[in-house]
């Protein structure tokens, strides 16, 4: 994958989760104040298939329609002006791995501090532990508010 190595790119792993919102909104408000770009990175994988002994099973998933609901999900998270300016990307694999190959030369990888996945009270997640820990480039993780906290941006109540 060639990059313009001039190119400022700030990298944000989004999976659905309230926390991967907030890191999506920080993203683009910090690559507005460098003059960087946003690029929003989505990784998927079938969970459990690892150690899988039985017949090949034919897992297919529908990448167009896939990518048409990560762009509404961007929409809906950062709205019609804002999203025409992020870069999005669905990429099969791992998340940690992807968001460690596509962070490679960024300005900054951001990320959410706990996905959809795993226990509540978790301070962090597996992949933002595991990105922080193996990142070439700056992370930030972003803990999302509590739901419907007046002064998130993108909540009501945000000046």
């Amino acid at each position: 994958m060639d990059r313009d190595a001039s190119e400022r790119r700030v990298v944000v792993g989004v999976d659905g989760s309230p926390s991967s919102y907030a890191a999506l909104r920080w993203a683009l408000r910090y690559a507005g104040l460098v003059g960087g770009v946003v690029e929003a990175v989505a990784a998927w994988e079938l969970p459990g298939l690892y150690g899988w002994s039985a017949p090949a099973v034919d897992f297919e998933i529908d990448a167009e329609d896939a990518r048409d609901r990560m762009r509404q999900e961007l929409t809906d998270v950062l709205g019609a002006d804002a999203v025409s300016t992020v870069r999005s990307r669905l990429v099969h694999g791992n998340a940690s791995d992807v968001l460690l190959r596509a962070a490679e030369g960024a300005e900054a990888l951001v990320v959410g501090s706990r996905g959809r996945g795993g226990f509540a009270r978790a301070l962090l997640g597996s992949v933002s532990q595991q990105v922080s820990q193996h990142a070439t480039c700056p992370v930030v993780i972003v803990r999302a508010g509590q739901p419907g906290q007046p002064g998130e941006p993108g909540q009501p109540g945000h000046p």
